[in-house]
């Protein structure tokens, strides 16, 4: 085991050096050829190099599955979640034509037998074992013989997030080789779980909460669910996407979403910021320029959009973008023809155009700032970012525990832990930076705190000693508490939770999780005496 881990650790590093997008794999029910020792190495180099995009997380688990079958000879795999919410096991994804999510209690099966003991399950025949459930078998029609299942956790004594269930190996019962493969399988999937929104709702406890559908993209409010709605439409086709919002909101992070979970996401994707090139420069970055087009042009350079065949353009701040050069963008959009600086050769290039901005482009336009015609072709499907202050406290606290244990892994820090004061003003502050402000105060916290505990003390002064804000979104229809000023850190973070219990209608549970804390957690601080 010990061995395999070595190996893997290996993997990992040499994907995390190139994470450009692992190759087509083949088809289910092709068998790969190679030996078995190198499909099971390619599994992991295509798992870690996953873990650093933003894909759907159903794809990356997809992949998962489909690789592990592959690599095991198994005729299906599949990957079941511990539901820290609902307390059971999930499929949130498995190579099961009949059914797209299967549920089944912790206390039943082979698969809650491991998720409950972090023991492996190897069984030569699944009706001999009193374990065995047949519900699912039953449900999907399938008969299931051989079963090999593996805990999801990062070390022996980790909390398990999941288990690996392997059915029906086609040339056998599954060996003792492939046992400890799964195993230590099993250990580098949680690791790569640990990236991504799939995330623990407290670090020590059991199971997994989904804070968003897109690998590094956090949050459930419904304003976010809207955007997920929308990309995961729009991945779909070729149509040029808008991305509006506030500076910060994590636009340029979606457009990645968008790309990367599109038939492009083999294909390059390449970003043009129009905010940072001198306007004289623009043009030649968009479309590239001939040698001699002007003084210094001393070679061919092709530009941002000759660079894009075949996958996205990222034109960020698109506002920005010179009147005089918006003509040539609107050609590009309605033909995909364009010409270099300097040049007389007309071009083609089939590239997918996401643009982003936080200006109002129907105001530029108005005042003949933006050409009308132009925004007409940019804002095929228009996407709105909300505010972090409009996205409520709930998406908050999880964004700021999920910076919190990015930023401890990369600094080797103990997990976080924010205290009620802290927690309190994080919640009341108005965020004018959106969530690029609360990552890098999280980050300057996570610096700041070699113990792990973040107090009032270490908050900027602006987040500290800034106006307390009515915090919205605390009921499904929008509902707020008001916080004065003045009022004592006890009584407001006291009069918070209650609202919140109250817009959950006295579920605790369903409180918990909108405040991004644990039952015990929601528990003490309802128990709190206000002072006065």
């Amino acid at each position: 085991m010990e061995d395999l881990d070595a190996t893997f650790a290996l993997v990992r590093r040499a994907a995390a050096a190139s994470p450009e997008p692992p190759p087509p794999r083949p088809s289910r029910g092709v068998r790969c050829t190679l030996p078995r020792a190198v499909s099971r190495l390619s599994l992991l180099v295509d798992l870690a190099s996953l873990a650093a995009r933003e894909v759907d997380l159903d794809a990356l688990l997809r992949t998962a599955c489909e690789r592990m079958a592959e690599a095991l000879h198994a005729d299906r795999a599949t990957v079941w979640l511990v539901d820290a919410e609902r307390q059971d096991l999930v499929t949130r994804v498995a190579l099961l034509p009949e059914a797209a999510e299967l549920r089944q209690p912790l206390d039943r099966g082979l698969a809650g037998w491991v998720a409950r003991t972090g023991e492996l399950v190897r069984v030569d025949d699944a009706s001999a074992d009193p374990r065995f459930d047949p519900t699912a078998d039953r449900t999907t029609g399938y008969r299931t013989r051989s079963v090999l299942v593996a805990a999801l956790r990062e070390g022996d004594s980790a909390p398990v997030r999941g288990v690996v269930q392997l059915l029906n190996r086609v040339d056998g019962p599954f060996d003792e080789e492939d046992a400890r493969y799964v195993t230590a399988l099993a250990r580098e999937l949680a690791r790569v779980l640990a990236f991504t929104t799939l995330r623990p709702a407290v670090e020590s406890e059991p199971g997994l909460v989904l804070r968003g559908p897109f690998n590094h993209v956090v949050g459930r409010s419904a304003g976010m669910v809207r955007v997920y709605e929308r990309i995961q439409l729009a991945a779909r086709t070729d149509a040029t996407v808008l991305l509006t919002g506030e500076t910060g909101t994590g636009k340029g992070l979606l457009a990645r979403a968008v790309h990367v979970n599109s038939a492009r996401q083999a294909g390059p994707l390449v970003t043009v910021d129009c905010t940072t090139l001198p306007a004289q420069l623009v043009e030649s970055e968009l479309f590239g320029h001939e040698r001699g087009a002007y003084t210094g042009a001393d070679r061919r350079v092709r530009g941002r959009v000759e660079l894009a065949h075949g996958g996205t353009l990222f034109i960020d701040e698109i506002g920005e973008l010179p009147l005089e050069l918006q003509g040539k963008l609107l050609r590009f959009l309605q033909e995909r023809q364009f010409e270099r600086v300097g040049g007389r050769e007309t071009l083609v290039a089939d590239a997918r155009v996401v643009a982003a901005t936080h200006r109002d482009l129907g105001a530029l336009a108005r005042a003949g700032r933006f050409r009308e015609d132009l925004l007409y072709r940019v804002r095929v499907v228009e996407i709105g970012v909300p505010a972090l202050r409009d996205r409520g406290a709930a998406e908050i606290l999880a964004l700021a525990r999920h910076f919190a244990d990015a930023y401890a892994r990369r600094y080797e820090r103990p997990p976080l832990v924010f205290d009620e004061a802290a927690t309190a003003r994080l919640v009341a502050h108005a965020w004018p930076g959106n969530v690029r402000e609360l990552e890098h105060w999280v980050e300057s916290a996570v610096v700041l705190s070699p113990r792990g505990e973040l107090s009032q003390s270490l908050l900027p002064p602006v987040v500290a000693q800034g106006e307390v804000r009515a915090a919205p979104g605390l009921a499904a229809g929008g509902g707020a508490v008001a916080l004065p000023l003045g009022l004592p850190l006890d009584a407001a973070l006291r009069r918070y939770v209650e609202a919140t219990l109250e817009a959950a209608q006295g579920n605790r549970t369903e409180a918990a999780r909108r405040l991004g804390v644990g039952r015990n957690t929601l528990a003490r601080w309802l128990g709190r005496r206000a002072p006065g």
